[in-house]
């Protein structure tokens, strides 16, 4: 009993911490999305107005959409890749050379990539553009969501690299060998044994890389400012055009929560997803 109190006590300053920098904020926010107030005026109290909007509004709506297409794009090719760099780098003498090249895009600042892709794949006066044929993605939306989710995906392919790297390094080479003493062919090994064994690296990729793609803004607003004609508007760039251009920061509040409860829902996923495949 003394032992769990002492816990609990030791346990105090990161909850005091957790208390201050997140739950504060929220409840915060929380306030904020029952206010009409434009960050310049004094807030008028709406109570559940702003969230009865959102229901109505079909901005809001069209960046849900644009959000989840961003997801269903970005999602094959990021697990799709990280897996077959995995499986082709595995036991390469240069393997781990080739793992820092592909983690370092991560590691450098947005600010910076995004200007690099822009001056590079700009279809008019990019530097491969005299070279290879760039659609045109600054005033075509289909090309400009593409451009978006390739950006994305080499920012982020080094990170899923590692993940399935080290969970195909975890997998016994007994079990591998085992299958080929058996007759297995290689492509039968990899079909019921190591992806099997794979699924629950897969799945973490799968369920984290959807919360990130509900949570992206960075790299639309650096890119196309949700253009052309709204194309790329995901729901985070929407959340900043209505608090920050708009001077809509109540309503912003409201879409915030919103935010919140579809991400925690992805979360809740995961967790159910990660206990069943572990």
């Amino acid at each position: 009993m003394v032992a769990r109190y002492s816990a609990h006590l030791f346990a105090l300053p990161a909850v005091g911490l957790l208390a201050l920098f997140l739950l504060y904020p929220f409840l915060d926010v929380l306030r904020f999305s029952t206010w009409d107030w434009s960050g310049l005026s004094d807030p008028k109290p709406v109570g559940l107005q702003n969230f009865r909007q959102i229901l109505q509004d079909p901005d809001f709506r069209r960046s849900l959409v644009t959000t989840l297409f961003f997801a269903l794009m970005a999602l094959p090719g990021f697990v799709g890749f990280s897996v077959l760099l995995a499986f082709a780098l595995d036991g390469q003498r240069y393997e781990r050379q080739a793992k820092a090249l592909l983690f370092l895009p991560g590691l450098v600042t947005l600010g910076g990539a995004s200007i690099s892709w822009y001056t590079l794949f700009h279809p008019e006066y990019g530097a491969l553009a005299n070279f290879v044929p760039i659609p045109p993605w600054n005033n075509n939306g289909f090309w400009a969501l593409v451009v978006v989710v390739l950006f994305t995906i080499w920012r982020n392919l080094g990170y899923g690299v590692l993940v399935v790297s080290a969970r195909l390094k975890a997998i016994p080479r007994a079990v591998l060998e085992a299958a080929m003493v058996d007759g297995a062919s290689p492509s039968q090994t990899f079909r019921f044994i190591t992806l099997p064994l794979l699924k629950p690296a897969l799945a973490f990729l799968l369920v984290v890389g959807t919360v990130f793609s509900l949570q992206s803004y960075s790299a639309v607003f650096l890119l196309t400012r949700g253009g052309p004609f709204g194309a790329t508007r995901v729901l985070g760039y929407y959340l900043y055009e209505t608090g920050f251009e708009n001077f809509r920061l109540g309503y912003a509040a409201a879409v915030t929560v919103v935010l919140l409860l579809i991400t925690l829902a992805f979360a809740y996923a995961q967790a159910r997803l990660l206990r069943d495949e572990t």
